[in-house]
């Protein structure tokens, strides 16, 4: 019987055959998950714990059609932003297949949010629109629907529906003018 070393078939240098060198955990011992990342302090927040840096929204900004006198031809007050969805934070696949649903019109091919605001003639105010929308799709995006527990009709809703039904009946027959022997 060997010893607990033999010598390797290709190199004869001795290898280790005791348990003394196996990982006690388990050799299917997992690394643990990395850290989600730390959100600084100049973030946008979504809900669920999503987030974006400022630097990742894209802004472009184009006149606006519509009436408005010499304004629209000479200002360019449209903005326009666009966010990659893999520029979001802390946001899950759930999240994903739930802002496709939501989400299709401001959805594009490249995976990109696009929100564009022309209401207001001033560039500010149509930015501070577009991101209270892109804030809205997020977060409904993250917040989970409320699953639909079934529920019969109790015997009180029953009865006064029943009740209902022949009062409303008798309140009908009460309208005939025809007696009964003509």
């Amino acid at each position: 019987m060997p010893g607990p070393t033999e010598p390797d078939s290709d190199q004869g240098n001795p290898v280790r055959n005791d348990r003394r060198d196996v990982d006690p955990r388990g050799p299917d011992r997992r690394t643990p998950p990395l850290p989600p990342p730390i959100r600084p302090e100049n973030a946008i927040r979504f809900g669920d714990g999503v987030w974006t840096l400022p630097d990742d929204l894209r802004w472009s900004f184009a006149r606006s059609g519509g009436p408005g006198g010499q304004n629209v031809n000479k200002v360019s007050t449209k903005a326009e932003l666009r966010l990659s969805l893999a520029a979001l934070r802390n946001f899950r696949p759930e999240h994903r297949t739930r802002l496709r649903s939501i989400a299709g019109r401001y959805l594009t091919a490249a995976e990109e949010i696009l929100i564009t605001a022309d209401e207001t003639r001033s560039q500010l105010d149509n930015r501070a629109a577009c991101l209270a929308k892109l804030r809205s799709v997020v977060e409904a995006a993250t917040t989970r629907p409320k699953t639909r527990k079934k529920t019969k009709p109790s015997r009180g809703s029953k009865e006064r529906r029943l009740k209902a039904k022949r009062v409303a009946s008798d309140k009908k027959q009460r309208r005939n003018w025809k007696t009964g022997g003509e």
